[in-house]
């Protein structure tokens, strides 16, 4: 069994039947001893109130160190800081602190709140101070703000780390090399961030092309060709998804990494599947 850490991501469901499968795929998960559990936030902090409690619950439910996802997206500092509490009141320990995308997408313009922050290591400042263990985001294939300057995004996740943050964990990718050209830089340049390696197993193909577009992940050609050929068959798309997660995981495990973070999708099948097949559980 692999030493690396084992960490799921899961968003808030928008009704009941969501919630549902949510607790359904995390019973299920909690088997597989994950280190630590996320809860994001919906685009332009849409499901902040949800977040909040769902993220209490994880924590009060199954024992699992919950990472709470909080951005600046339509929030003022003092908003900030009454979250920040209900999270510590909750058992929580550890933030996640992201500008956010704004309400229109990540290619939306950015639209200040009067009172609030603009960037992410504002807010990495702010709970930071509290007493939080703060992580951040990074990108091996670059931030779509940074228009394809890596070395910019560099400097901001140096930044972030002076300001307090702990840990990273990355945009999902498909280029293996890219995460150690991102990681090797951040070392060179004398940080100590752990960086988690972020997971999606392919379950969806129309999913996946909207959430590569949004996030400015390229597709490999191969990665394509082998979802391209399946496509018309969700079960075959899973399963190749699984192969393609899985291969990357054998690869990244077999480099070094410090853990694999899964973002689930809110389901457990594939993941499982994976942390069997690597060996990593």
């Amino acid at each position: 069994m692999s030493s690396a850490s084992f960490s799921i991501e899961f968003f808030p469901p928008k009704d009941e039947a969501g919630e549902a499968r949510l607790w359904s795929a995390l019973s299920e998960l909690e088997k597989a001893r994950p280190d630590f559990v996320s809860v994001t936030y919906g685009a332009g902090g849409s499901t902040r109130d949800r977040t909040v409690r769902i993220t209490s619950e994880v924590t009060a439910r199954t024992g699992i160190p919950t990472i709470a996802h909080l951005t600046c997206v339509g929030s003022t500092q003092a908003e900030l800081i009454s979250i920040l509490e209900q999270y510590r009141n909750a058992g929580i320990k550890s933030i996640l602190a992201l500008r956010g995308d704004p309400q229109g997408g990540p290619g939306a313009p950015w639209i200040t709140t009067p009172g609030g922050f603009d960037h992410a290591d504002q807010l990495v400042s702010l709970a930071h101070e509290r007493g939080f263990e703060v992580g951040v985001a990074a990108f091996p294939d670059v931030h779509p703000a940074s228009h394809g300057d890596f070395n910019k995004d560099i400097e901001v996740l140096l930044e972030k780390e002076r300001r307090g943050a702990a840990f990273a964990t990355t945009q999902f990718f498909f280029d293996v090399d890219r995460y150690f050209v991102l990681v090797e830089a951040l070392r060179r340049a004398g940080s100590e961030l752990d960086v988690y390696p972020g997971i999606l197993p392919i379950t969806n193909a129309a999913q996946l092309r909207r959430m590569a577009e949004l996030s400015g992940t390229p597709l490999p050609q191969s990665v394509k060709e082998r979802i391209e050929a399946v496509e018309s068959d969700a079960t075959e798309v899973r399963k190749v998804g699984i192969d393609i997660a899985s291969e990357i995981c054998a690869e990244l495990l077999s480099r070094g990494v410090p853990g694999l973070h899964f973002y689930t999708m809110n389901s457990a099948t594939s993941t499982l599947e994976i942390v069997k097949r690597i060996g990593l559980r």
